[in-house]
């Protein structure tokens, strides 16, 4: 390798890495602040939120991979611009398509490795941090009963307390109602003070009560039916007591994966491409159901025929075409036959009306879903292409605006990865309602990116102050010393001439 090339290579690799991170970093909170409510309070373990922000981490780095080139390549050439180091390079015979040459070849390699990913990686994450974002979801939170407030939480229990201790964890007046039965509110607790903790296995509500009564309604049996005013009713009090409460559905239980792998986010492109045929399919099968029930079972649904409500026998005339005036023939019926074949004429249409209505509404979210899986096997291509788009933005503007650092390079990154996140997007949505085809809906913003790429290439090598920001404040300073200037003769000569009118 030569010293050119590894120079410039070094020159990018950290700014890469860096704004890589710091973009995975800042998608990674945004992650967190948007499910923040699904996370808190709800006693999970550090290897459970560990193994949820790895995954995340990893289906964020199709987000992250094309800014961080931008990003990258913008900041290295600018440096290179700001410190003079392009222009010795460029007076040295060395042209700025052979510097780019090693940073372009690492960028190919770059959207490769972007691609590979998002064709067999990214489905696995994908899913795994689905699944895990699923059962947290689902996972009931920690008890957290308040003062004053009857707490529903636990299953088949209503537990309140009236004050709490906060320095102690003492619970004064507390009345538990126990529905574990399933015969309604039958049994309640009643106890001066106590106190509530759950077992290290986190199965068991453990409560030990202090000077309380417990109350219950004694089921009758078949005995006692014989009596139907009496109502027996236990009584017991106690000094001290303890209960164990069984919390279900408090821990964390893992579902199978199984049930999200047909999601279209966790399929390759091989999947991705024989779901959709499928999908597609089944809208032909549907379509041709669709005609074959309309052939038979509405427009020729009476046979044999019959033509002024008289049977065909005659066996020269079956299997022939036959022909006949249909005004004449329901002339030819009485008033019954009339009203009865309108009616029933109705019925059919009205039926054959519903019947497409609804086959067309399910053939059109059939085709959404498919659209969908067609959308995905799109988006691994665009990830890498979007790569090597961002690289030929980034390239070209940092040799025309020559500012390194984090200041410039970072305002104008956002603004192109804001523009090609909208387009992409609104393509997407395009493509999602079918106002675009998938291929274009997907392919939008390469499409108006890519010539925007060349067109600052060109500009580049050509050595276009353009975007050069030095160029336009030159300007406006000289535009201000010749306004200046002509303000002082203006002014000066109206002092020599006073009755002069300008």
């Amino acid at each position: 390798m030569k010293k050119l090339h590894k120079f410039i290579l070094t020159s990018f690799l950290g700014p890469f890495c860096l704004t890589f991170f710091i973009v995975i970093f800042l998608l990674l909170m945004q992650f967190l602040w948007k499910y923040i409510d699904d996370l808190v309070g709800k006693g999970l373990e550090f290897h459970v939120i560990a193994e949820l922000l790895l995954y995340t981490s990893a289906s964020l780095v199709p987000m992250a991979i094309p800014l961080a080139v931008l990003l990258a390549s913008l900041m290295t050439l600018g440096s290179l611009g700001e410190n003079y180091e392009l222009t010795a390079l460029k007076a040295a015979g060395i042209s700025l398509q052979r510097i780019m040459r090693p940073l372009l070849i690492f960028s190919f390699l770059i959207a490769v490795m972007a691609f590979l990913f998002a064709n067999y990686v990214l489905p696995v994450t994908n899913l795994k941090m689905r699944s895990l974002l699923y059962d947290i979801q689902q996972q009931r939170p920690e008890l957290q009963i308040r003062e004053g407030v009857f707490y529903n939480g636990i299953e088949n229990y209503s537990i309140y307390i009236g004050k709490k201790d906060y320095r102690t964890n003492l619970l004064k007046n507390i009345k538990i109602y126990d529905h574990s039965n399933g015969r309604g509110n039958i049994g309640v607790t009643l106890a001066d003070s106590g106190y509530m903790r759950i077992t290290s296995d986190k199965k068991y509500l453990l409560v030990t009560l202090y000077s309380g009564f417990q109350y219950k309604d004694v089921v009758r049996d078949r005995q006692s039916l014989s009596k139907p005013n009496t109502y027996p009713f236990q009584r017991d009090k106690f000094d001290e007591e303890i209960n164990y409460i069984e919390l279900s559905g408090f821990g964390l239980v893992r579902t199978d994966e199984e049930l999200f792998k047909q999601h279209y986010q966790m399929l390759n492109l091989g999947q991705l491409k024989y779901y959709y045929d499928s999908l597609y399919n089944e809208v032909e099968v549907r379509s041709n159901n669709l005609k074959n029930t309309l052939l038979t079972a509405t427009l020729f649904q009476n046979r044999p025929w019959r033509i002024a409500n008289k049977e065909i026998t005659d066996s020269t005339l079956k299997g022939k075409i036959l022909t006949t005036n249909f005004d004449s023939a329901f002339s030819a019926l009485d008033y019954h036959s009339r009203i009865s074949n309108i009616s029933s004429a109705l019925s059919s249409a009205r039926d054959s009306k519903s019947y497409i209505t609804s086959s067309f509404m399910n053939n059109e979210e059939t085709i959404r879903g498919a659209r969908k899986y067609q959308i995905e096997w799109q988006r691994k291509f665009t990830l890498a292409i979007a790569c090597f788009i961002f690289f030929f933005i980034g390239a070209p503007l940092g040799a025309i605006i020559r500012k390194g650092g984090l200041g410039m390079p970072v305002v104008v990154s956002v603004g192109f990865f804001v523009l090609y996140y909208v387009i992409s997007i609104s393509g997407e949505k395009f493509a999602r309602e079918g106002v675009l085809s998938p291929f274009y809906g997907m392919w939008l913003s390469a499409f108006i990116l890519l010539p925007l790429g060349v067109f600052l290439t060109y500009k580049a090598t050509t050595d276009s102050a353009i975007l050069n920001f030095d160029t336009y404040a030159n300007f406006f300073k000289r535009m201000g010393i010749i306004l200046k200037n002509r303000k002082e003769k203006t002014k000066a000569a109206r002092n020599e001439n006073p009755s002069t009118v300008y």
